[in-house]
C-alpha cells in the first residue's frame, strides 16, 4: 500500500448537481449564440472527453440551470450513473449530471478520469445508490468519497501508463467497429439500399416470412423458474450476435416464457425500438422483445441484417406514449425486402467469416480489459 494521503472528493472538488429550466423545449434555441446545453448523448463512446454540444438553450434558461467550464469533471447521475468525462468546453448541464470541480492546480485530469472510473470509486458510488429503484447519485454523499491523492508528477506517471494501455483497448474496439461497417457495406453492395430499393427486390411484412412471437418473464414468486438450462435475454443484452446473458431460466421456466431456435432475430419494442440480436442457440426473452423465427426463404443473418435498416417503419408503427412501444402487430405488419435466397446465403457467408473474425478480436479485447483493470487496482494501490 502507499503512503499517500486519504482525502475527501470535496478536498480536491467542489461537487454539484446540475439544474434543468422546465419545460427544456421552451429553452431550447438555435441561435449561435446561445448556452451549450450538455447531454450525454454529447459523449461520444469511448471517449473520455465532452467536446461539443448539440443543443443550445437561450440565456434566461441559465439561472435555472448550472454552468460548467473546460476542466471540469461531469459524472453521470443517474441510470448508468459514474460514468465521468472530462469537460473541453462550457456550458450548463441538466439534474442528469453531478458536476466535479477542481479546487486547485495540483490535479492532472487524466489521472482523475481513470480513478473516478475504476473499481475502486465505482464501488463506493454504487453503495451510495444503493435501495433506490432509480440509482441516483446524491452530490451531498459524493463529496465524502475517500480517494488516495499521489503527488501531481506521480498522477503524471500513472495517467501516461493507463493512457498506453487504454490506447491499446481503443484500438480493438475501432478494429471491431471497422468490421461492423464492412458487414454494412456488403449488405449495401449484394442488396442495395432497403429504403430506396434501387434493385427493385420485391418485399412482404414480417409477419409472412417468419413466425412472430412476443416474449414473457416467467414469474419470479414461482420456485425453480430461473436456472441454468436456457439464456433469457433482456433488451440490454441485445447487440447483432446475443453473446452472452447473465440471466437464465429452467426447462419449468421455460413453461411460463416463450423460447425462439437458434438463429431467430430478437428485436426490443419497448423504449430503444429496433435494437436486435440474432439468437446462436435457443433463448427466452422478456415482455420488450418480440422475435422472429425465419421461414425457409429467409436465410437468418440475412434477417438479422435487412430488419436493421426496419427502424424507421418501427417507429411509424409503434404507439406514442412515454416509452415507444411496437405490439406484435405493428412489428409484424414492418416490410422488408425478400431478394433470392441464394443471394441472401452468399451475404450469410461472407457475415460468417466476419463473425469469427470479430470473436477473436473480443477475446483479445477481453484480455486487454482485464489487463487494463489489473493496472487500474495496481496503480491506485500505489503499487504501479
Amino acid at each position: 500500500m502507499s503512503s499517500w494521503p486519504i482525502v475527501a472528493l470535496e478536498d480536491v472538488f467542489a461537487v454539484a448537481r446540475g439544474g434543468s429550466p422546465r419545460p427544456i423545449d421552451s429553452f431550447i434555441t438555435d441561435d449561435p449564440n446561445g448556452v451549450n446545453w450538455i447531454m450525454i448523448g454529447d459523449a461520444s463512446e469511448g471517449s473520455k472527453y465532452i467536446s461539443s454540444t448539440k443543443k443550445r438553450i437561450i440565456k434566461e434558461g441559465v439561472k435555472k440551470s448550472r454552468m460548467v467550464s473546460a476542466g471540469d469533471f461531469l459524472l453521470t447521475n443517474s441510470m448508468s450513473f459514474g460514468k465521468p468525462y472530462i469537460l473541453k468546453t462550457s456550458g450548463c448541464i441538466h439534474d442528469g449530471w453531478l458536476v466535479l470541480s477542481p479546487r486547485h492546480d495540483q490535479i492532472y485530469s487524466d489521472f482523475f478520469y481513470y480513478l473516478l472510473g475504476s473499481e475502486l470509486v465505482y464501488s463506493d458510488f454504487k453503495k451510495l445508490a444503493a435501495g433506490a429503484v432509480v440509482k441516483n447519485l446524491n452530490s451531498e454523499l459524493v463529496r465524502g468519497v475517500q480517494i488516495p491523492l499521489p503527488p501531481l508528477e506521480e498522477q503524471k506517471r500513472i495517467a501516461a501508463i493507463l493512457d498506453a494501455a487504454d490506447s491499446l483497448r481503443a484500438k480493438r474496439r475501432q478494429s471491431i467497429a471497422q468490421l461492423d461497417a464492412l458487414i454494412q457495406s456488403t449488405f449495401l453492395d449484394l442488396f442495395g439500399d432497403p429504403v430506396t430499393n434501387p434493385m427493385g427486390w420485391p418485399t412482404e411484412q414480417i409477419g409472412n416470412l417468419g413466425n412472430v412471437v412476443t416474449g414473457k418473464t416467467p414469474p419470479s414468486k414461482e420456485n425453480g423458474m430461473f436456472g441454468y438450462d436456457i439464456p433469457f435475454a433482456t433488451p440490454s443484452d441485445l447487440d447483432h450476435q446475443l453473446e452472452y446473458t447473465d440471466r437464465s431460466i429452467t426447462h419449468a421456466g421455460a413453461k411460463f416464457s416463450k423460447v425462439v431456435r437458434e438463429g431467430s432475430t430478437l428485436v426490443c419494442c419497448i423504449g430503444t425500438l429496433g435494437k436486435m440480436a440474432r439468437t446462436p442457440q435457443q433463448t427466452a426473452f422478456n415482455q420488450q422483445i418480440n422475435a422472429v423465427e425465419w421461414r425457409r426463404e429467409i436465410n437468418d443473418w440475412f434477417g438479422l441484417f435487412a430488419l436493421g435498416f426496419c427502424k424507421k417503419q418501427m417507429v411509424a408503427n409503434s404507439s406514442a406514449t412515454t416509452l415507444p412501444i411496437l405490439n406484435k402487430s405493428g412489428f409484424s405488419k414492418v416490410e422488408m425486402l425478400k431478394p433470392p435466397l441464394p443471394l441472401q446465403q452468399k451475404f450469410a457467408a461472407i457475415v460468417e467469416s466476419i463473425e469469427r473474425q470479430k470473436t477473436t478480436q473480443r477475446a483479445h479485447l477481453a484480455e486487454l480489459d482485464a489487463l487494463f483493470a489489473s493496472l487500474q487496482h495496481r496503480a491506485f494501490r500505489g503499487e504501479l
